[in-house]
């Protein structure tokens, strides 16, 4: 049964709501593990959101574990609510986190990097479909800054959630996923 945006964006906060803190952390742990078996790791440049913990998003903290043990270049942004634009900053043990008014962990300030030296991007999501396709919280933050990625960038939904059959209001401009990962498996598109 295919589903519009808006009926799946209410029905996964829902379900998130309906998660305990250990079930977060648990699913949480179990996306990053799974995360090791993409074949990402040959990539230099990662970008991962830092998750509002007021919305239960999936806390990427496990996956910045793993990918600073294996030496790569993190890469977290800043959201300007007026353009709808996003500036990206290295993450590194100087960086400093804040969250803002609408209490997302942000960097104050660093070292920035160009949308195009992206070589993958963990992608927060309410929900996806079998053909790749993601619901978001329908600001188009993302959209905007994977249209600004190198084509070849590999674009990784992160799902505490199995995949619908079909989102059905997709829009030409909507990015689709490459993989979004889930506690239990890859979906790759």
């Amino acid at each position: 049964m295919t589903k519009n945006k808006k009926d799946l964006r209410l029905q996964y906060k829902n379900l998130r709501k309906e998660l305990t803190l250990d079930d977060l952390e648990e699913k949480s742990l179990a996306i990053a593990n799974t995360i090791l078996n993409l074949p990402i790791w040959e990539k230099t440049y990662f970008h991962v959101f830092l998750p509002i913990e007021e919305q239960k998003e999936v806390n990427t903290e496990y996956i910045l574990h793993l990918l600073s043990g294996k030496d790569k270049e993190i890469v977290i942004s800043k959201s300007d609510f007026e353009s709808r634009g996003m500036t990206h900053f290295l993450l590194t043990d100087n960086t400093k986190i804040k969250k803002n008014e609408y209490n997302i962990p942000e960097p104050v300030n660093g070292l920035p990097v160009p949308s195009q030296t992206i070589d993958v991007v963990f992608v927060p999501l309410l929900a996806f479909d079998i053909l790749g396709n993601r619901v978001g919280y329908g600001k188009g933050f993302y959209d905007k800054f994977l249209a600004e990625c190198k084509p070849e960038t590999i674009k990784i939904g992160l799902s505490f959630f199995e995949a619908e059959s079909e989102i059905e209001d997709v829009f030409e401009l909507d990015i689709k996923l490459d993989y979004c990962v889930t506690p239990e498996r890859i979906y790759a598109f």
